[in-house]
């Protein structure tokens, strides 16, 4: 297949963006050529590489699996991409697949790097997958168990996600805290409970935190109760966030537990590889519930304008979809 010409979402200044023309190279045979259907915006990690707020100490780390440019600027960052094989791997022509891969039109990338869709997930609702992953990561690190009550602060789409994988355990009460009112819908849809910070009340067997916000962290220790932990899924990037651990942090022996995609929990590592849960994330997303967790679409031409606007304005949408052209 001779080589052509795509189109790629680049990232070239604090909190600029622009779509750049460039070669496509010709499939190997162990090669799959994908035309993206949609991709989506992380609203929390991608925002902040937009405004160039990754640490220089995170660099390596925060590395997307196909990123191409290095942080700061220029660079193409994003990992939920959604489209279908059009050349290479004859076994996956014609296939509906996600990739790890950022914002662009075409691409070329091994035939291994790609997971095909159930036959029960629209390609519209995959681009969930990337926040599914982070979401089981994190009740795995989290173990809830049977009858727990959880609290879930914030109400973002992995909170949200978090908040239904644990609502699943039997006989588990779990409450989706955030100060948007509008969320109560979303929880109740996802067989949750939805509580303002200020009217939960303390005691939960486990909390996790995905707010994004320090407030959101400090209002998750003080809901967790005695010998319980907390699971934190936010990052901050270059924000410092203040504690205040000199309250009854120290005598109710809380536990404060980081969760972070990038690597499976030492529980799952032997049996677990990142494939079979990816497969696993998209697995789950065969509920058409979670389709309320999509809030808002715009076309790939109109991503500079959209990025530029989400990472900037207060949060409050949910996931935000990019559509691709057909041709």
């Amino acid at each position: 297949m001779a080589a052509s010409v795509t189109q790629a979402f680049w990232t070239v200044g604090p909190g600029k963006g622009e779509i750049r023309s460039e070669p496509l190279p010709s499939p190997e045979p162990d090669d799959v050529l994908v035309r993206t259907l949609f991709t989506a915006i992380s609203r929390g990690t991608e925002s902040l590489v937009f405004r160039g707020e990754v640490p220089a100490d995170e660099f390596e780390r925060m590395r997307a699996p196909f990123q191409v440019g290095e942080f700061g600027f220029p660079l193409k960052y994003g990992y939920s991409s959604v489209g279908i094989v059009e050349g290479g791997n004859t076994a996956l022509l014609g296939r509906r697949i996600f990739c790890l891969y950022p914002h662009q039109h075409r691409y070329v990338v091994p035939a291994a790097a790609v997971v095909p869709l159930p036959d029960a997930v629209p390609s519209g609702r995959a681009v969930l997958a990337a926040n599914m992953e982070t979401a089981i990561n994190a009740v795995w690190d989290g173990n809830p168990g049977p009858g727990d009550r959880i609290a879930v602060v914030g109400a973002g789409v992995v909170g949200s996600l978090v908040a239904w994988l644990c609502a699943a355990y039997p006989g588990t009460t779990v409450e989706l805290i955030d100060t948007d009112p509008t969320r109560a819908a979303l929880a109740r849809t996802l067989g949750c409970h939805h509580r303002d910070p200020h009217a939960a009340e303390s005691g939960f067997d486990l909390v996790f935190h995905a707010s994004g916000q320090p407030a959101g962290l400090r209002t998750a220790l003080r809901l967790a109760g005695q010998e319980a932990s907390v699971v934190e899924l936010s990052w901050y990037g270059t924000h410092p966030v203040e504690l205040a651990l000199g309250e009854a942090f120290h005598a109710r022996r809380l536990a404060l537990k980081s969760s972070q995609v990038g690597h499976v929990p030492p529980t799952r590592a032997p049996r677990w590889s990142h494939r079979r849960r990816l497969a696993l994330a998209l697995a789950l997303l065969a509920d058409p519930r979670l389709d309320h967790l999509i809030s808002a679409e715009s076309r790939f031409d109109q991503l500079p304008q959209t990025l530029a606007m989400l990472a900037t304005r207060p949060a409050g949408a949910l996931c935000h979809r990019i559509r691709f052209p057909d041709d």
